[in-house]
Parts: C-alpha cells; structure tokens; sequence
C-alpha cells in the first residue's frame, strides 16, 4: 500500500508493514501494553523516526484501498491516511508517500475511486499492499469514468483530483467526490502496526 504521512511508506505503501499485519487485536481490548503507564518523550527528528511513528501509531483509523488505471492496467494501493475535508462542495482526501513505487500511478490519476475497507476484507487490503497490480484475488467491476472498483467494500467515493500540495516526504491529495455509496456493517481497523476490528462499548 501506500500512504499517511504517520506511517511513512515503504517502496509500496504509505502504511508501513501493512504487508505484515494480521487481525489480532480489538478496539476496546484491553491489553498489558495499553495499561503500562511508562511514557516516552522525544522531539521529532531524523534520530528519533522511530519513536515517532510509535507515537502516531496509538491513533487507530480505518483502512481505504485506492483504485485507478495505470499503462499496466488497473493499480491499487492501501492507505490508512482518509479523512473528509468539506461537505459543500464534497471533498476528501487521502495522502501518497514520494517514495511510493506507485507514486507516477497515483500522483497524475484525474480519476480514482476511494474504498473504506469492511472487517472482512484485510487479505485483499494485505494484497493490494504488497502488489497494487495484482487483481486476481478481487473481485472488481469498472465503475463511473472507467475506475476500477471493488465490490462489498463498507464504502466507496468516486473522485475527481481537485488539488495536489506537497507536505514533507508525502503528497496530500484531495478529490472532489463525484458519487459515493455505502452499506451496513463493520470497518476494517489499523492501530500500532496491526489490522483488526472494532467493538462496540455500549
């Protein structure tokens, strides 16, 4: 995969390791490393990348899958780095590491579909991770302006690029969404390297 400027990316992905992630916690789950109350402190820099991303790994989002058509044919990349930006006009945004070896792909897409990832979907968030080329194990269909699209995803928002700005060693780019849909169910989870799920407090 490949974004988020809190997990800087690999040669694939900006969710660094998210090839190595299985499905082993939940939100809510209690466990010795959330209850040890020793604390780190440290200013961000080169000596201390490290540390920080350990940091910014305590903040758990949902996992998005992003599509788009390459010379080679249909690309995907992970990325745990989504978040909304305006409803009026409806736009998003989700960040792509400079080192990415799909980087070209993704940088110059006019076009791309943003997926929210269902809890049951972390093998094919895996997959596109390690290979963003590699559409055997998806099932997919073109949808609106010739995107690739992937079916039973928790969501989906059809973008147009709206704008590019570059921030430190990643590009944030934001799209203006075109269509969106939705269904019900439960989001796939990314916290501390590892993929899981959340449960319900009350």
């Amino acid at each position: 995969m490949d974004t988020k400027a809190p997990f800087p990316g690999r040669s694939g992905s900006s969710v660094a390791g998210m090839d190595n992630l299985r499905p082993s916690w939940h939100v809510g789950a209690q466990t010795r490393a959330e209850t040890d109350m020793t604390e780190t402190s440290f200013i961000p820099g080169p000596e201390t990348i490290r540390a920080f991303r350990d940091a910014l790994g305590c903040f758990g989002t949902g996992v998005t899958v992003i599509t788009t058509f390459s010379n080679k044919g249909p690309a995907a990349i992970t990325a745990n780095s989504f978040a909304s930006v305006s409803l009026e006009p409806a736009l998003v945004l989700w960040c792509l590491a400079n080192a990415s070896n799909r980087y070209e792909t993704f940088a110059n897409a006019r076009h791309y579909a943003i997926h929210v990832m269902a809890e049951d979907q972390h093998e094919l968030a895996q997959g596109f991770a390690r290979d963003g080329l590699d559409f055997s194990h998806a099932d997919w269909t073109i949808g609106l302006n010739g995107i690739p699209t992937l079916r039973r995803a928790l969501a989906r928002f059809d973008c147009r690029l709206a704008a590019r700005h570059p921030a430190g060693d990643h590009q944030i780019l934001v799209g203006e969404v075109l269509s969106a849909t939705h269904r019900p169910g439960k989001g796939l989870m990314f916290k501390r390297g590892q993929y899981g799920g959340f449960t319900d407090l009350v």
